[in-house]
């Protein structure tokens, strides 16, 4: 699986994003300092409103641009042979018949990157998941909560 593709496809979603919150930002902004907005009296709080909206939006923007400052500075590198889990690792689990793959990054945990056929989970050391496989080597195993019950997984691959 190609991780420089990945790490493309998950800087495209995250750049989307942002241009897609920039311009609610702005629209709900728009909205607050618009003379049609004003109050008509003192229970009206159309503008407020809109600017508490314009508030949130930009400050998720400012996230989102965080988040892709903090994907381009993780190096794409290969993991050597017996080398612990750390950020920019693709990890590979396998149990239950299963193959899955994931992503170990700095921000964006949950995404789904793709490169190809091939997909893998954003997994961060925010989640349970990630805090369980940073410094896991291949042969160690994690524990994957379920709904009826605990599933455990085999590290098959660090690349």
């Amino acid at each position: 699986m190609d991780k420089q593709a990945l790490t493309q496809d998950i800087l495209a979603q995250l750049n989307a994003e942002l241009a897609l919150q920039t311009d609610a930002a702005n629209t709900a902004r728009d909205e607050a300092t618009n003379e049609e907005s004003r109050a008509e009296d003192k229970y009206d709080m159309r503008s407020q409103s809109a600017a508490y909206l314009a508030a949130g939006q930009a400050r998720f923007a400012g996230e989102i641009a965080d988040a892709i400052a903090a994907w381009k500075a993780v190096p794409v590198r290969v993991f050597g042979p017996g080398e612990k889990i750390a950020a920019g690792a693709l990890v590979t689990l396998e149990g239950g018949g299963r193959r899955e793959f994931y992503l170990f990054g700095p921000h964006s945990g949950g995404l789904e990157a793709r490169a190809g056929d091939a997909r893998a989970v954003v997994v961060t050391g925010a989640s349970p998941l990630g805090r369980q496989l940073l410094g896991r080597r291949v042969g160690d195993q994690v524990i994957l909560a379920g709904r009826s019950k605990p599933a455990t997984r085999t590290v098959v691959a660090v690349d």
